[in-house]
């Protein structure tokens, strides 16, 4: 307990700091800065004073019930309700030990969610876009908007290929361990022998940074455009609308030809191409501070299978916490869904509440 109070008063110290800093009106970029680490700060150092207020009446019973002038209608009182403020003092202990430990600062940021089509053929592009209908309605249900980037339509429905921007506090945080493999389990509308088939869908959920997260200099980028293929009509055949932008330094490129403007293309392909280099930088600076960290909930791998929907036994299971659900249709329609996610970050902070203590 003297470990955790001696860092309490450090994380005060600190919070004091900044907000004297903020007071003095600091230039721009350190305003942000600042703004940023009171914003994270704030609800931790609330719930230490909370914290601290429960020990302080702990004491003040303990101190009563120690002094032998005390009478005796004021001792009972204070051993009745000493047992609720000793286990308040507790639950608080360990809401600020859970508040306290390691925070990925890209959790209050929007997404990029890309879902593509994997093994399976026509199967897995029309279970592509079941996943991506599921995550578009749970955004729904939480205020968030979806803007589609980027779609490949699959020949029977469905999709090879669609990336959407979901935007809203904390989308990466709660959708971040989404990223994997998704398969599904169930008899295609072109099965006429009613056997089970098996496909899957890959997931990849990442941060969106915003402008001044990722400083991109035009002199490291290769910009190509080219004819759109796919739908269209005559106005595809004759404008170079589509664009591929090449990030020289990563290798990392994108291609968007889904609006007829060049301008709106280009738009939508530097948006997804922050978005994957501020990934790619904070994917390597991770694993070079905690060497891929045990503690995760999976590894993020988009090679991991992750979780399994059977539709025949209207069961979702995901692998990585053995959580089995008999409420499919609840979570392919965004209803459930967090019963899953709620349960993964679960998981997630007892394996790290685990390796701090250890």
């Amino acid at each position: 307990m003297f470990a955790l109070d001696a860092k309490l008063d450090g994380l005060l110290d600190r919070f004091a700091i900044i907000e004297r800093r903020l007071a003095d009106q600091p230039d721009p970029k350190t305003f942000v800065r600042l703004s940023r680490d009171y914003a994270e700060l704030e609800p931790v150092v609330r719930k230490v004073k909370q914290y601290r207020e429960a020990q302080q009446e702990l004491a003040d019973l303990d101190g009563l019930l120690d002094d032998e002038a005390t009478d005796d209608d004021m001792r009972e009182l204070a051993e009745a309700e000493r047992p609720d403020v000793e286990a308040r003092v507790e639950d608080l202990a360990q809401q600020v030990r859970l508040a306290l430990l390691p925070r990925d600062a890209a959790d209050d940021l929007s997404a990029i969610l890309e879902v593509r089509a994997g093994t399976g053929g026509d199967e897995a592009a029309l279970f592509a876009g079941d996943l991506f209908r599921m995550y578009q309605r749970y955004a729904d249900l939480r205020g968030w908007r979806v803007e589609i980037i980027s779609t490949s339509e699959g020949e029977v429905g469905g999709y090879k290929e669609i990336i959407a921007s979901i935007s809203g506090p904390a989308v990466f945080g709660r959708l971040k361990f989404e990223s994997g493999v998704h398969r599904v389990q169930r008899v295609p509308e072109t099965e006429s022998g009613g056997r089970i088939h098996t496909s899957a869908a890959t997931v990849a959920v990442l941060p969106e940074p915003e402008d001044v997260d990722v400083e991109i200099n035009d002199s490291d980028l290769r910009v190509d455009t080219y004819r759109a293929s796919g739908s269209g009509g005559q106005h595809v055949n004759t404008t170079d609308s589509a664009i591929r932008i090449t990030h020289l330094p990563t290798g990392i490129a994108v291609a968007v030809q889904d609006e007829r403007s060049q301008h709106k293309n280009r738009a939508k392909a530097m948006q997804m191409l922050r978005a994957r280099i501020f990934d790619e930088t904070r994917q390597r600076q991770q694993s070079e501070r905690a060497a891929s960290r045990k503690g995760q909930v999976g590894s993020g791998d988009r090679s991991e299978r992750i979780r399994t929907y059977n539709f025949p036994q209207g069961r979702v299971t995901d692998h990585r916490i053995n959580l089995t659900l008999y409420k499919l249709p609840q979570v392919m329609s965004g209803e459930a869904l967090d019963e899953v996610i709620d349960s993964l970050h679960q998981d997630h902070q007892a394996k790290l509440l685990a390796e701090a203590e250890a």
